[in-house]
């Protein structure tokens, strides 16, 4: 089936890149607040041995980092091709790689690697 790419489909791309684009922000303003990072960052040479505290550090906003420029040029590529089986193509492929290294990276509470409990008392 060749569905035509509508005005929907084009908002959906638009919508997508810059819900990703917001939370970005949001990400890297919790990011510079966190105390596991300024953790991180003030004793680096003994925190990079510690798995948790590698993640939150350095890992977590890499592949997050990485997720979301895999969007914007996805983004990007799909609003540049002529034809609509191009476009759909394009977003597909690339927002697909992104959703994977996003989710890779998520602190999940059945991760072997790193987990967060699903809830906290604080």
């Amino acid at each position: 089936m060749k569905k035509p790419f509508s005005r929907f489909d084009n908002s959906v791309r638009h919508i997508t890149a810059t819900i990703a684009h917001v939370q970005l922000i949001i990400g890297l303003w919790l990011y510079f607040i966190s105390p596991i990072v300024a953790y991180f960052l003030h004793n680096f040479k003994d925190a990079i041995h510690q798995r948790q505290i590698r993640f939150f550090g350095m890992e977590h906003i890499t592949m997050m980092l990485t997720g979301i420029i895999l969007i914007t040029i996805g983004s990007v590529k799909a609003k540049r091709k002529t034809t609509d089986v191009e476009k759909f193509k394009t977003m597909a492929i690339w927002f697909t790689i992104a959703l994977l290294v996003i989710l890779s990276s998520v602190p999940w509470s059945f991760s072997p690697l790193i987990s967060r409990p699903l809830f906290r008392s604080f």
